[in-house]
C-alpha cells in the first residue's frame, strides 16, 4: 500500500516524467546531422528506352568514359538508347564509418522513357565542399514499370526515378565529437517558450542541478556534469527518455485544396452567433434559331436564350458560447449541416469578426 501511495505522490510531483512525448522526439542536436551528397552517372544496360540523340552530354560522357579504358570511339558514330544520364543522390547519416553502405536515389535528367532494368556505373558521391564521401553502383529498383505499344501504352509508379538500397559505399567520414563537449545545445523542432521551459525544468530536475537553461524559443543550453564528462552519450540516452508535454499552440489549418480542416485542441471562440445557407446559381443556354420564310430577303439568325435559376436554402442559425472547447465548436458546427468547404468559410468569417482565439493557417 505504501508503494501506491509513493507511486501516486509521483504523479503529482513530476507529472512530466509520466506522461508526455519524449525529448528525443522534440529536438536536435546542435552539430549532429546528415549531409547530403550528390552525383552524376550513366545507368545502362536498357532496352532501348534510354536517352536520345539528342541528349548530347550522355553521349558526351559514354564517349569520355570509354577513352579512360582505353577504347577511341567518333563521338558523331555513337548512338546510344540503352544508355542514360542520372543524377544520384544520397544522404550521409552522422556517425557513419568507412565501409557502411547507403541507400542512393538514381533520378533521369535526359529524355530516357525508363530506367527499368539497368545498371548505375559507379557514381562518386560528392558533399558541398567537392570532396568524395561515397561511391555508387549496382542494379536500379524501381517498383514499377512500362510497357508501350503500337497502340497504347501502361505505366505503374515513376519508371525515371529508382532506388539503390544499399548501393554506395562510405568511404569518407565526418567527424563528430560528441563525448569532448562541455556544453551542449539542443534544438527544438517547433519554437515554443513554454515547451522549451518545460524541458529545461524536466532536465533539472532529473540531474538535480541547475545544468539546463533556455536560450530563446527554440533553443536550450545543457552543462554536461562532472559525472558525465567524456560520457556525454550516455547522458543524452538518459535525457532523451525524458517525458516532456510539449505546448501545442492554438493553430485552425485549412487546405482549400482538399477540403481538409484541422483544429488543435486549445482552439476557443468567443461567443458568436453563425448563420449559414447554401446559394446556388444555375444558368442555362440554348440557342434559338429564327428563319425566315421561303424565297424572302430574310436571314437565319440564331439568338441565344438565357434562364437563370436561382436557389437559396434558408440559414440556420447557431450561437457558439464564449470558450467553447473543440469538441463543443464541431457539434455546433455539424447543427448548421457544415460541409469541409462549408467550414473553410465559416471559420474565415469568424477570424475576421475577431472571434476566434486561434492562428488561422491556410494552405
Amino acid at each position: 500500500m505504501r508503494k501506491i501511495f509513493l507511486a501516486l505522490g509521483m504523479l503529482f510531483i513530476f507529472p512530466s516524467l509520466i506522461f508526455g512525448a519524449h525529448l528525443k522526439d522534440l529536438v536536435n542536436i546542435e552539430g549532429v546531422r546528415g549531409n547530403k551528397l550528390i552525383g552524376y552517372g550513366i545507368v545502362v544496360g536498357l532496352s532501348g528506352t534510354g536517352d536520345g540523340d539528342q541528349t548530347k552530354f550522355t553521349v558526351q560522357s559514354v564517349v569520355n568514359m570509354l577513352e579512360r579504358f582505353g577504347i577511341k570511339v567518333d563521338r558523331r558514330q555513337v548512338k546510344l538508347k540503352n544508355a542514360a544520364a542520372v543524377m544520384v543522390t544520397a544522404e550521409l547519416p552522422p556517425f557513419v564509418r568507412q565501409g557502411q553502405r547507403l541507400d542512393v536515389t538514381v533520378s533521369s535528367i535526359g529524355d530516357a522513357k525508363s530506367l527499368q532494368g539497368g545498371t548505375l556505373l559507379l557514381t562518386p558521391l560528392r558533399g558541398p565542399d567537392g570532396e568524395v564521401y561515397a561511391l555508387a553502383q549496382g542494379p536500379i529498383s524501381l517498383g514499377g514499370f512500362s510497357a508501350a505499344g503500337a497502340g497504347g501504352s501502361v505505366q505503374k509508379n515513376h519508371p525515371t526515378v529508382g532506388r539503390i538500397p544499399a548501393g554506395a559505399i562510405v568511404e569518407r567520414t565526418v567527424p563528430v565529437s560528441i563525448n569532448q563537449k562541455d556544453i551542449l545545445r539542443l534544438s527544438f523542432r517547433e519554437a515554443d517558450f513554454t515547451t522549451v521551459a518545460r524541458a529545461a525544468d524536466v532536465i533539472n530536475a532529473y540531474l538535480k542541478g541547475s545544468y539546463a537553461s533556455p536560450l530563446d524559443g527554440r533553443t536550450l543550453n545543457l552543462k554536461v556534469p562532472e559525472r558525465y564528462r567524456q560520457n556525454v552519450v550516455k547522458l543524452l540516452a538518459e535525457i532523451g527518455d525524458l517525458a516532456v508535454n510539449p505546448d501545442v499552440p492554438a493553430r485552425v489549418v485549412i487546405d482549400e485544396r482538399t477540403g481538409t480542416v484541422v483544429m488543435g485542441e486549445n482552439v476557443r471562440v468567443s461567443k458568436v452567433a453563425v448563420a449559414h445557407g447554401n446559394l446556388s446559381v444555375q444558368i442555362r443556354e440554348r440557342p434559338r434559331v429564327s428563319q425566315p420564310p421561303p424565297f424572302s430577303a430574310g436571314e437565319t439568325v440564331v439568338t441565344p436564350e438565357t434562364e437563370i435559376v436561382a436557389r437559396e436554402e434558408a440559414a440556420r442559425v447557431v450561437v457558439i458560447e464564449e470558450g467553447v472547447s473543440i469538441g463543443e465548436l464541431v457539434r455546433a458546427l455539424n447543427a448548421v449541416g457544415a460541409t469541409p468547404r462549408d467550414l473553410i468559410a465559416i471559420f474565415q468569417a469568424i477570424k475576421a469578426a475577431g472571434a476566434l482565439q486561434a492562428e488561422l493557417i491556410i494552405m
